[in-house]
């Protein structure tokens, strides 16, 4: 196990003490960037409706396809911000693929669910 530490210099068992040190600040983007979150759940909630909840996993070839669709939405915000089938804005289904791709890439390389991401 590695070791925790607080950032302060505390002890782990002095008052005030939080070992937290090195651990992911999920705040940098959740904070800071929730305008563009809130877009991609929009695209998210869309596509469960369209499809199904989580069907996106398991779409065959699904790395390679969803790269397809993400430069598909990169190539139409040359003419138009918003996709015109979902009024939402092609940059938040450029993201959205992005993550789908990325999530299939680390399961791949975990080996699960590799069958999808092919």
């Amino acid at each position: 196990m590695e070791q925790q530490s607080d950032p302060t210099g505390r002890s782990a068992h002095e008052p005030g003490a939080k070992l937290d040190a090195g651990k992911l600040r999920y705040s940098l983007i959740l904070r800071s960037m929730s305008g563009a979150i809130t877009e991609v759940v929009k695209v998210a909630e869309y596509g469960a409706r369209k499809y199904s909840v989580d069907g996106w996993r398991s779409v065959p070839d699904g790395i390679q396809r969803y790269t397809e669709a993400l430069d598909r939405h990169n190539f139409a915000e040359i003419n138009e911000d918003t996709d015109p089938e979902s009024n939402l804005l092609h940059a938040a289904h450029l993201a959205w693929n992005a993550l789908a791709r990325l999530q299939l890439i680390l399961e791949k390389k975990d080996g699960g669910e590799s069958e999808n991401g092919s």
